[in-house]
């Protein structure tokens, strides 16, 4: 079950790579690379695999994903359809974590960004309050040459490590295997339980995306990804669930079943049991938060 190697772009003039993307499909697979990744998603929406974790990502979000650790960005599929009235834009930094020399992070200086590289290596999602900040900062970088793009990638950094409100993706115990002969296995996986999450999925099924058998699967899937394929499941019902009641254009109960949960009791059960709330209170939060 093998992420795909991706080759980060480098201009012969730059040190880093810095870009703006506007389409949804840019590297729209698992994959990993040895680049520390820092995205910031002035608009998009859609779900986030990084290492064990499943989360939405949605407008506003800024993410860091350290060298070597699979990800996955799978937009939601309105992006993908023919005249689709929403699109993406997102500004993506990749570097390595020595660019600046084998020495410069152990500099006493410099001890916050290496810390900040260290939690990397598990993803990290940063809080509402920089957010916005650190957005601009990237939008300069991409527009910016010389010396002074390596001076705002260092304040990016350095904000970053200073914000109290960082959120660790990625289970502590989590490590990938990298196996030649499971190359794109994960990443059919991902794709066919997002394409049919709605519905109840059978075991055969999914299995035969996998290519092993039916009795294999749960045990496969679990020794790769630290969580059965019940689980794995849920989070993405919950995923969508919390992106309707943030758009608050449905009630809880419509919600309950466009997300994939055939009853209201194990909707309200697993939706507590991943977010820690209630959907009423979830939404509540989130329209007294945004006021």
């Amino acid at each position: 079950m093998k992420p795909q190697l991706l080759k980060v772009s480098l201009n012969v003039a730059q040190s880093f790579s810095a870009r703006r993307d506007t389409v949804p499909y840019i590297n729209n697979r698992w994959h990993y690379h040895p680049e520390v990744e820092l995205i910031y998603f002035k608009r998009g929406n859609g779900t986030q695999f990084i290492g064990d974790s499943i989360k939405r990502f949605r407008p506003g979000d800024l993410v860091m994903v350290g060298a070597h650790l699979p990800h996955y960005w799978r937009f939601d599929e309105e992006y993908f359809e023919e005249n689709s009235k929403v699109s993406a834009d997102v500004r993506v930094i990749h570097f390595c974590e020595n660019f600046w020399g084998d020495h410069f992070l152990e500099l006493p200086e410099n001890n916050i960004i290496k810390v900040t590289l260290e939690k990397a290596r598990r993803g990290i999602q940063i809080g509402d309050k920089i957010k916005t900040s650190v957005g601009d900062i990237l939008n300069q970088i991409i527009q910016t040459d010389g010396p002074k793009k390596i001076m705002l990638l260092m304040e990016a950094l350095m904000i970053i490590g200073n914000c109290q409100q960082q959120n660790l993706l990625s289970s502590i115990g989590f490590r990938y295997q990298f196996e030649a002969a499971e190359n794109d296995r994960i990443n059919d996986i991902y794709d066919y339980s997002i394409a049919n999450f709605k519905r109840k999925i059978q075991l055969e099924e999914v299995a035969d995306i996998a290519k092993v058998s039916p009795n294999s699967f749960c045990r496969y899937f679990k020794s790769r990804t630290r969580k059965t394929y019940s689980q794995f499941i849920n989070e993405i019902r919950v995923g969508t669930a919390c992106k309707l009641l943030i758009e608050n254009k449905i009630n809880v109960k419509q919600i309950c079943y466009e997300s994939g949960f055939h009853n209201f009791a194990s909707f309200h059960k697993y939706f507590k049991q991943i977010t820690g709330k209630s959907p009423l209170t979830y939404q509540k939060e989130f329209l007294v938060k945004g006021n």
